[in-house]
């Protein structure tokens, strides 16, 4: 496995260096375990952040994760057995086929650091991979062509996150994932939604052999679905461990997959052989009384990081969920979160990422001022090292998931996983779905200048990404939570909602989750309408901020915070966004 130039974050020692230089100037500001209480202020009597806790997309992968825990396995391990399950009833949104960031915290060491599972391009990829005739690719012929799938991360990632954090047998994990897609699940009312949906992923002849009952109809909500060639690949998995999936028949299938019609891909089963997960540290900085880490670039971590250095420069910030200024403050601070975004992150191994500028507090302090002033629309900085690229054109579509767990010993895993798209591009190998995240670069490499994007196509390069899990400490390095959310490029606008919930308006977590969302990147506002009060929305339209259905793929919320409970016991406020079918479980 490559190593990254970010380092793991030493929390007992890092800390107190991080609120030594910043944080000074800083001021304050239906789930598994409800809090009463306000966040966990540094306390020495606060005892330590245990588990179990899993929250997750689906209960059977939740009940997966949970059994992992009972039997002595590590928040990694559990992470294995969900994602196992989660590839199986929830393959519309990630898979063994797909790619991953992980964060883990280290409860003996008090170290986080983070696991990179993104895709990488195939040796033969070029930075005109979407071009046909010379022009870009309609999105969707981009999407369902083999061009469009990446050596998958995700299996090696956890491969290798598990070599470092496991406590079982890496053998051990699949039985749920077995025995479900032997025996048959239920299948779940979002999960035949999207099979009856209009997803052009649905209705390839790879999806339509799948979904389609003996009769010559969909599979609906209540049916029992039955996938033998997945249940053959996890127990492949179990039995010869990632070097099967890499190194095996897998890899030669997926290659063959690939290469056939419409319009061919070029990776190669060689290409998959040399895939390596990247050990890549952790991005942590202060906000408030906290410090919120999450993984480098090529996640855009480092744009939540920067809207939290913004708002905390912005006031009106801390007055609560019912105040149009804070919901205006908000949306003005992410047009500029992701003008900055899109204009800069990248695959650091091929483009300079001026992550240091972009966090950079006077850099924050200058971008925050201009927020009241916007009138559209939000033009990228230029903050210290940043070198501009050209304009972006990435397409960010929506198919994600997201996972917490906390074990008995205080290990945590915040998770993001993915195989882009709906269903990734349609194509099916082993009972799973196959990435589509290519389509993540962007398909225009070049401005009209000449000069290069900074998410333009390359050989062996991962495409940028808004995956960004999170995890959450105290001044003094203890684990106080963990959050995350799918959602394509609103992923970003979804997590700090989240966070400015619990952490600012001390909110518990599940009534966090279930606030209204709004997505403010570029002219437009986009937002969960019916959940704004009327008397939110006109005030919001009166500051200019007219609010339209959101178009982008909506959140799942996944996470908890360790907190005092009225009864004085401490536990995790855990939540699962309703607005998909997860829950949050803790015994």
């Amino acid at each position: 496995m490559r190593q990254s130039p970010f380092r793991p974050f030493r929390t007992l020692a890092a800390t107190a260096a991080l609120f030594g230089m910043a944080v000074a100037g800083c001021t304050g500001g239906t789930g598994a375990s409800p809090a009463t209480s306000t966040p966990i202020p540094a306390q020495a009597e606060a005892p330590p952040a245990r588990g179990p806790f899993v929250a997750a997309a689906n209960p059977l992968a939740v009940e997966a994760g949970m059994r992992v825990l009972r039997d002595g396995g590590s928040a990694v391990d559990a992470a294995v057995a969900v994602q196992a399950v989660l590839g199986l009833v929830e393959p519309q949104s990630s898979g063994l086929g797909g790619g991953a960031f992980m964060m883990v915290y280290d409860a003996a060491s008090g170290e986080v650091t983070s696991y990179d599972g993104r895709e990488t391009a195939p040796a033969a990829a070029t930075p005109e991979l979407f071009y046909e005739d010379g022009r870009p690719l309609d999105f969707v012929s981009a999407v369902l062509s083999g061009r469009s799938t990446g050596a998958p991360g995700a299996v090696a990632m956890l491969a290798e996150a598990q070599k470092a954090h496991g406590r079982l047998p890496w053998s051990a994990l699949f039985s749920d994932a077995e025995r479900l897609a032997t025996d048959g699940f239920v299948v779940s009312p979002r999960l035949a939604g999207m099979i009856s949906g209009q997803a052009p992923q649905a209705r390839t002849r790879w999806a339509t052999a799948y979904f389609t009952r003996p009769d010559g109809t969909r599979y609906v909500a209540g049916d029992v679905l039955k996938n033998p060639a997945y249940a053959r690949t996890v127990a492949e998995l179990a039995a010869q461990g990632a070097e099967v999936f890499y190194h095996g028949h897998i890899a030669r299938e997926i290659a063959e997959t690939v290469a056939q019609e419409p319009r061919p891909g070029a990776l190669t089963a060689a290409d998959i052989g040399a895939y390596q997960p990247l050990e890549r540290g952790a991005l942590c900085r202060p906000y408030r009384i906290y410090v919120v880490c999450v993984p480098p670039p090529p996640s855009s971590g480092v744009a939540v990081l920067q809207l939290l250095a913004m708002a905390e420069q912005t006031p009106d910030i801390s007055r609560g969920p019912d105040s149009v200024a804070a919901w205006t403050a908000f949306a003005q601070l992410q047009r500029l979160m992701y003008a900055d975004r899109d204009r800069y992150v990248g695959d650091p191994a091929f483009v300079g990422v001026p992550v240091q500028g972009l966090l950079d507090p006077s850099y924050a302090a200058s971008r925050a001022a201009l927020a009241p002033g916007l009138t559209g629309a939000a033009q990228p900085g230029t903050p210290p090292g940043g070198v501009m690229p050209g304009p972006d054109a990435t397409h960010e579509p929506s198919g994600t998931t997201h996972m917490v767990i906390v074990d008995a010993a205080g290990n945590a895993v915040s998770m993001t996983t993915t195989v882009e798209s709906i269903f990734g591009s349609g194509r099916m190998v082993g009972g799973f779905f196959l990435n589509n995240q290519l389509t993540d670069f962007s398909f225009a490499p070049t401005r009209a200048d000449g000069g290069p994007a900074a998410n333009a196509v390359a050989a062996g390069k991962r495409p940028r990404s808004s995956m960004s899990p999170i995890i959450v400490l105290d001044r003094q390095g203890r684990l106080v939570g963990a959050f995350g959310s799918p959602g394509g490029p609103s992923i970003l606008a979804y997590n700090t909602k989240a966070l400015i919930g619990v952490l600012d308006w001390n909110m518990p977590v599940q009534s966090a989750f279930a606030l209204p969302n709004l997505v403010a990147r570029g002219a437009g506002f986009g937002a969960d309408t019916d959940r704004f009060s009327p008397a939110l929305r006109e005030g919001l339209a009166a500051n200019g901020i007219t609010l339209r259905p959101n178009a982008s793929e909506n959140s799942g919320l996944h996470g908890g915070i360790w907190r005092q409970r009225a009864d004085g016991q401490w536990g995790w406020d855990g939540g699962a966004d309703d607005r998909r079918e997860g829950v949050a479980r803790t015994e």
